[in-house]
């Protein structure tokens, strides 16, 4: 997407170029998950959807909801993996080559299976507080190789070992892959959810055990043994009483529109091929609405997303869409109404997070007004989204502005540590220390940085 759109929707952090103020080490880790082809997506509706699926798995496998973060990355390869703690890693490309909603369930099954069975646990702590972009640049090793000052392991990355660095990390042992398979159709049952979709996926792998390893799927490559697999869990399914159980018809919906969503965003060329002209269903609409917003398409884009909102107008993520859309061509202000609609409906911290920042560019220097509603609702996001660094950044600009520098910045420091830059992180804090009163807030979150920073550094 274009280097300015700050929008959520969709909001592909391309991870080179997201911020210009970025120490080395940093820099090299996100240059070198770019040339991997690998970027963080954030999107509402898409994660609200996986979440609603997953939920059921995650009760089964007694692990609470709301602890289980699912991020999304955008590469078209099959690919999920689990990576420190209770993150849930999925490609994009999963979600646009998968046929029905019980196929992503059951790969959700599956890496749930590695979470409480507590596989992937190398790595955890340095993950504990850095940002879904951070922690996609510790899975290819840069940033060890950087701290390091092995700039031999660094090139070597960054031609192309990253990618092999990436597969050793997240690659599974037999006895885990047959683990988390068990769990998988046990939490299934136990959601007394159709278990057809993980073996019907597996299937679909199965043919690429007789291509060229360079050519398999990132899958293939770090959740090995496909064909004996698949032959346990086609047994596993076959015992399973849900096994002629229909999944939701909402799910069957919610799939058809967030993969339209996806391939409008990522391929918008192929809408036309995907989506015939006679398919007027609403995610053929919505790809087109996308399609025509990416290609700046301005008249057509709106025009079309307005169709949808007058035929679903409750529907809050048709609405931050027209806002994102209006933010990119340049409409910033009308934009408000459009993200304010959309919370009513659905209270999500990315919308507040695109809400802030349409209101800290409308407010200008002057309407502090205006910022306040920003700080406001970029409050209410922080405590959603601690790992976002847009909403530390958001709010340093916001709190700026309204002449709040310690406040400003705190939240700076509070981006540097999710980056991992931790001297700048540290010296930011240390300057809050140094101006605040001691037990004050702002003095009492600078002190739990600074201590958070040296207990990391001594550890």
């Amino acid at each position: 997407m274009r280097s300015r759109n700050y929008s959520i929707n969709l909001y592909f952090v391309t991870i080179i170029s997201f911020l210009t103020m970025i120490a080395i080490m940093f820099f090299s880790t996100q240059a070198t998950a770019q040339r991997s082809g690998l970027s963080i997506v954030r999107d509402a509706e898409i994660e609200n959807t996986l979440r609603e699926w997953g939920t059921p798995v995650f009760k089964a496998a007694g692990l609470n909801p709301k602890a289980v973060n699912i991020i999304l990355v955008q590469n078209d390869s099959i690919n999920a993996f689990v990576a420190g703690g209770s993150n849930i890693f999925f490609y994009t490309g999963l979600i646009t080559k998968s046929e029905n909603p019980g196929e992503v369930v059951g790969v959700l099954a599956h890496e749930t299976g590695h979470i409480a069975g507590g596989h992937l646990i190398r790595g955890r702590a340095a993950m504990e507080r850095a940002s879904y972009e951070s922690m996609i640049g510790l899975l290819l090793g840069i940033g060890a190789a950087i701290a390091t000052g092995d700039a031999g392991a660094a090139s070597a990355l960054s031609l192309g070992g990253g990618s092999i660095a990436q597969r050793n990390y997240l690659a599974h042992s037999r006895i885990q892959e047959s683990s988390a398979d068990q769990a998988a159709l046990s939490f299934l049952e136990k959601a007394k959810i159709n278990p057809s979709g993980l073996a019907s996926f597996m299937d679909k792998l199965k043919a690429e055990i007789y291509v060229p390893r360079n050519q398999q799927s990132e899958y293939m490559q770090t959740h090995p043994l496909v064909e004996n697999r698949l032959e346990i869990l086609t047994r596993g399914v076959a015992q399973s009483q849900y096994k002629e159980k229909p999944l939701p018809a909402k799910w069957t919906d919610e799939h058809a529109r967030i993969k339209a969503k996806l391939i409008g965003f990522t391929s918008p060329g192929q809408i036309p091929w995907v989506y015939g002209d006679s398919d007027q269903s609403i995610p053929a609409q919505y790809a087109r609405a996308i399609a025509a917003y990416r290609a700046n398409q301005v008249d057509d884009a709106l025009s079309r997303i307005d169709v949808l909102i007058a035929a679903e107008p409750k529907n809050p993520y048709f609405q931050e869409l027209k806002g994102q859309m209006l933010v990119d061509f340049g409409r910033v202000e009308q934009a408000l109404p459009y993200y304010r609609e959309a919370i009513k409906y659905e209270d999500s911290p990315l919308f507040r997070i695109a809400l802030g920042h349409a209101l800290i560019e409308s407010a200008g220097q002057n309407n502090q007004a205006m910022l306040k509603e920003a700080v406001d609702n970029l409050e209410i996001a922080v405590v959603k989204e601690p790992r976002s660094t847009r909403v530390h950044r958001l709010m340093a600009t916001a709190l700026g502005r309204m002449s709040d520098d310690t406040g400003a910045k705190l939240h700076l420091a509070e981006e540097a540590l999710l980056q991992r830059r931790f001297d700048d992180a540290k010296n930011m804090a240390e300057y809050v220390l140094n101006r605040e009163k001691e037990g004050s807030r702002y003095w009492i979150k600078a002190k739990d940085l600074v201590t958070y920073i040296e207990n990391s550094k001594n550890g």
